[in-house]
């Protein structure tokens, strides 16, 4: 057995110990893929559970209910008002933790409710890499997180998540909303809102791997991958006027591209 099923082994056997669990399952790859394991693995006994909130795209929510849907998996669907909370929308350094203390008590409380063993997540072993403090909230939770534990990476699992015909498997990178805010601008309904219109529109026009970071409100930071960079160019006049009718003032392209956590780079 080669080291990649190798690693898969070890994850099934993992999840084989839970006995049963809520699986937080946002429709993303490395959710999708746990999630399709838990179900293999503990049949009835794994559950997915979807929160719904601001700074999630009803994008998102589709795609997670459809494959539900098609694994014939038990979905429940939590509703989260992360804008309530004052100390996320202030998006402080540690807005992750905050979000994700709230976010995964009512998970935990939940997955408690219908008497399962555990709650599980899909952070992966490269999930370390960068700056996360939500991942400091799911320690104190004790959440696990049977990806990494199994040592699996973000290529490992969009090859296995290949070999299981997992619609999942080259789907661009995705995280919620409020990283697309500088630290300390203050997240808002109506910017989330433009943030998520933008993007849509940049998917809607075929770029496959995108941001769209807000400063100030009203300038729009698009990133893409450099490959594609020309083509945003050429599709200057059509961006700007839609993204103007969305809210927004300046429309300004990312010479550097995209890359996850680029609102990190000013963290010291």
């Amino acid at each position: 057995m080669d080291l990649l099923h190798e690693k898969k082994k070890k994850l099934e056997e993992l999840l084989g110990s839970f006995g049963s669990a809520a699986i937080a399952f946002s429709g993303g790859v490395d959710s999708t893929f746990l999630l399709g394991e838990a179900r293999a693995v503990l049949m009835e006994r794994a559950v997915a559970v979807t929160v719904r909130s601001e700074s999630f795209p009803s994008r998102e929510m589709r795609e997670a209910e459809e494959f539900c849907r098609s694994l014939k998996v038990r979905h429940h669907v939590l509703d989260f008002r992360q804008l309530e909370m004052e100390e996320f929308a202030r998006n402080p350094r540690n807005r992750c933790y905050l979000c994700k203390k709230a976010l995964f008590l009512g998970i935990r409380d939940f997955a408690h409710s219908l008497g399962l063993a555990e709650v599980a997540e899909g952070s992966n072993v490269d999930d370390a890499g960068d700056y996360r403090p939500g991942l400091l909230a799911l320690k104190e939770l004790a959440i696990r997180s049977p990806l990494k534990e199994a040592g699996l990476t973000k290529a490992d699992i969009r090859l296995l998540s290949r070999e299981m015909n997992l619609p999942t498997w080259d789907k661009p990178s995705y995280a919620c909303l409020a990283t697309r805010f500088v630290y300390g601008e203050t997240i808002t309904a109506e910017r989330l809102r433009m943030v998520e219109r933008a993007e849509q529109f940049l998917q809607d026009l075929g770029f496959r791997q995108e941001r769209v970071r807000i400063h100030g409100g009203t300038l729009a930071r698009i990133e893409v991958l450099p490959e594609d960079l020309r083509e945003v160019l050429r599709e200057r006049d059509v961006i700007t006027e839609k993204f103007r009718s969305f809210g927004f003032t300046y429309v300004t392209l990312d010479l550097l591209g995209f890359r996850t956590g680029s609102m990190n780079e000013t963290l010291s």
